[in-house]
């Protein structure tokens, strides 16, 4: 293969985005180049473009400059100056919009406040606003134009100067329309207010929005943050502390109890048991000792560990990990703004009205100052007012309703996501289930008590660190009886891997593995060794006790189910979704805990890693379902971020919220019915709101077309369409669980 026809991957980050439809030039711009594709993403504002090596990076920043955004070679987002961020660069203009509007309104809205020549105060004090607060969307509307088409941007750039425009020109061309104090008719004309209103209230929502487009990428920082800082070197028996990155493979490291382990590689020395949660989203650690490979940022639980390092930096599973979320989140399709969908019509349409009116009233003799204010009328009236209120009020309404049932809404578009969503598939491990241990049952020996030996094997095990002891010993305390602390235990010994042995009340008691029990000199009878299959066999996790040398039962401990689970997984189907299970547990646990909450064999995804959940969701999207996904680990992210709508649980980790559209704060399967309900409850409400709008705009524009548009009555009408849009809002406040 020629040089230049080998493909490379440039990531590039982009600046100056505000809808799809600036998704798709970009893109267009990038794709004429042979050979190149690009996949753009507009909530991390960057493009992941695959071009041959002969094109150098600099080509592509200039195609992205053609289309009249700024771009540059992706840089962390650490390194990123605080004045890049979107949030740091509109919070200025809002916060000069939201003080200027203020009076602004005020004058024009209350006959009380007026004083002599306020209007000439109400355009002073709303310049600002149309012109410095205003001009992202200025800048966005004309770099629109450019390229022959329209977005809410132009709509609101072409209201605000139309509206502010036209009133200034009517009080030069009537300097004593404000001249007295009080409200008249004529000044009822003057539309200052409506201009800053509008660049008020778009200015809030796009400020929310950016907040969250640059939540978006800290999914990414926060799963590399897990991996382990520092790594404790071997060099000739001794111990050098450096830097986990600067490993190499080959280097022998050592990993105390409770330290994560620094890169993936192989187990030369040591036994232990190593908590893989952070991959498998399971509660039970795995055992391992020489041979056994071991992975990054994963967390070694007992013994000491000498580890050789086979993949680093860049290489490990957990920077993989990493490359899942980022291309999961790069592969959404963007959705755009129903708000800029309909303007891409309305735009056109209102512009070539206003010529129309123009023209016909010159051919019809009302002279040129007729015409100019018959069309400046239309302009006005099409003014976005209710339009820039109706999604951001709605959002707001819904969001704040949202944080007081504990629900988070990242934006608008995670609404639009709720509404389509026909499966829901829910990781088991700290969504459906508890994700804890507890003792599901003691099996005792012919001539046992169950309450005795949990309680011996209880004693034992709180001497061990190990997560299973820790949850036997737990059981062993909340067992009904009157001893509130466990019994002393002496000549206490453990073997990672193996299991515990102490003196209890001067009985012997060995807990752990049948080859743990065997090394002690213990035999067990063929029939345990069935029950202890068969609750294995179930997907319990099962361990030995022995007593004085002779085995005296079996301990099988579970992840239990969630109360509540099982309801609301039924309401979930009641609205439609279709529950799917996914866990990266055996088969016979995922089984028994979709019969315990009513999922459907069929519907069971068990045995999955991280990249096979991703997998999952992505086999449901091939099969036509738009999927929601709802986790709370590590491991989780991908999915999360693959899954047209991810909702993490509150109690998860920072890397799945960050991933997820919605989180649910709470730790229970129930909120995430809520949450659905209440998204799609606002999606409705901003719908009915865009509809009033443009309803308004509607009748609104051709009764300013014939000339028929009395200020007075256009000013009412605006203030009360408006009114409606915040009414209809406001009934998100009363949403009940």
């Amino acid at each position: 293969m020629p040089v230049h026809d080998i493909p490379r991957v440039v990531e590039l980050d982009i600046q100056g985005m505000t809808c799809a439809s600036c998704v798709r030039r970009v893109e267009q711009k990038l794709g004429a180049i042979e050979g190149v594709r690009a996949s753009v993403n507009l909530p991390l504002e960057s493009a992941r473009v695959f071009a041959p090596a002969g094109i150098d990076d600099q080509q592509l920043i200039e195609r992205v400059a053609a289309a009249g955004y700024a771009a540059r070679l992706h840089q962390p987002a650490e390194e990123h100056e605080e004045h890049d961020r979107p949030g740091t660069q509109l919070l200025p203009r809002l916060v000069v919009a939201a003080v200027l509007t203020v009076p602004v309104f005020a004058l024009s809205m209350l006959p009380g406040l007026e004083f002599p020549n306020w209007g000439w105060w109400a355009a002073v004090l709303a310049l600002p606003v149309v012109t410095w607060a205003s001009w992202p969307f200025h800048k966005a509307a004309a770099m629109a134009a450019r390229h022959g088409s329209s977005t809410m941007d132009t709509l609101v750039s072409l209201g605000v100067i139309a509206a502010y425009g036209f009133s200034l020109g009517q009080l030069i061309a009537d300097p004593a329309l404000t001249a007295g104090p009080g409200h008249s008719m004529e000044s009822g004309a003057l539309y200052f207010e409506v201009a800053a209103v509008v660049v008020t209230f778009l200015l809030l929502g796009r400020f929310l929005e950016a907040r969250a487009k640059a939540r978006a990428g800290s999914a990414l920082k926060a799963l590399l943050d897990l991996g382990a800082k520092h790594a404790a070197l071997l060099k000739d028996g001794v111990e050098y502390r450096i830097p986990a990155g600067e490993l190499i493979p080959g280097d022998l490291f050592a990993v105390r109890p409770g330290e994560k382990i620094a890169a993936d590689g192989i187990v030369r020395e040591g036994n232990s048991a190593v908590d893989v949660s952070l991959l498998t989203g399971e509660s039970v650690p795995v055992e391992v000792g020489p041979g056994d490979r071991v992975t990054g940022a994963t967390v070694n639980a007992s013994g000491r560990l000498v580890v050789e390092a086979t993949r680093v930096g860049s290489e490990t599973t957990l920077a993989a990990m990493g490359r899942l979320v980022s291309e999961a989140q790069a592969s959404k399709a963007p959705i755009a703004r129903l708000a800029d969908r309909i303007s891409g019509v309305f735009v056109p349409i209102v512009l070539a009205i206003a010529a129309i009116t123009f023209v016909a009233w010159l051919l019809a003799g009302g002279g040129l100052d007729s015409a100019i204010t018959a069309a400046v009328s239309v302009l006005v009236i099409a003014c976005p007012c209710a339009l820039g209120l109706a999604t951001p009020v709605g959002l707001l309404a819904g969001s704040g309703r949202g944080a007081q049932l504990g629900i988070l809404i990242r934006g608008p578009q995670v609404l639009e996501d709720t509404r389509a969503v026909d499966t829901l598939v829910l990781d088991k491990t700290g969504t459906v289930t508890t994700g804890r241990l507890a003792v599901d049952a003691v099996d005792p020996a012919p001539g046992r008590d169950a309450a005795e030996i949990l309680s011996m094997a209880g004693a034992v095990e709180s001497a061990s660190e190990h997560p299973i002891a820790q949850a036997i010993a737990a059981s062993a305390l909340k067992a009904p009886g009157p001893v509130a602390a466990p019994p002393r235990v002496d000549e206490f010994g453990s073997a990672p891997g193996g299991g515990v042995v102490g003196i209890v009340d001067r009985k012997a008691v060995v807990v752990g593995r049948l080859s743990w029990l065997h090394e002690n000199g213990v035999e067990v009878s063929e029939s345990l060794r069935e029950l202890f299959t068969s609750r294995e066999d179930s997907g319990a996790t099962a361990v030995w006790v022995a007593i004085d040398g002779r085995a005296a039962g079996i301990v099988s401990l579970r992840d239990t189910v969630k109360p509540g689970s099982a309801a609301a997984v039924e309401r979930l189907k009641a609205l439609g979704l279709r529950p799917v299970l996914l866990t990266g547990d055996n088969s016979a646990v995922a089984a028994r805990v979709a019969a315990e909450v009513g999922i459907a064999p069929s519907d069971v995804f068990a045995g999955v890693s991280p990249e096979g959940k991703v997998d999952a969701v992505r086999r449901l999207q091939a099969q036509g379902s738009r999927v929601a996904m709802a986790g709370d680990g590590v491991n989780d992210a991908a999915a999360l971020a693959q899954a047209d709508l991810g909702i993490a649980m509150g109690s998860g980790t920072d890397v799945a919220r960050e991933a997820a559209d919605l989180t649910v704060m709470a730790d229970d399967l129930g909120q995430v019915a809520l949450a659905i309900e209440l998204s799609r409850a606002t999606l409705r409400i901003i719908k009915t709101n865009l509809f009033w709008a443009f309803a308004y705009n509607t009748i609104g524009i051709p009764v300013a077309a014939f000339g028929l548009l009395n200020p007075m009555i256009g000013g009412a009408a605006m203030a009360a369409s408006s009114v409606l849009v915040v009414a209809n809002s406001l009934r998100l406040t009363r949403f009940a669980r």
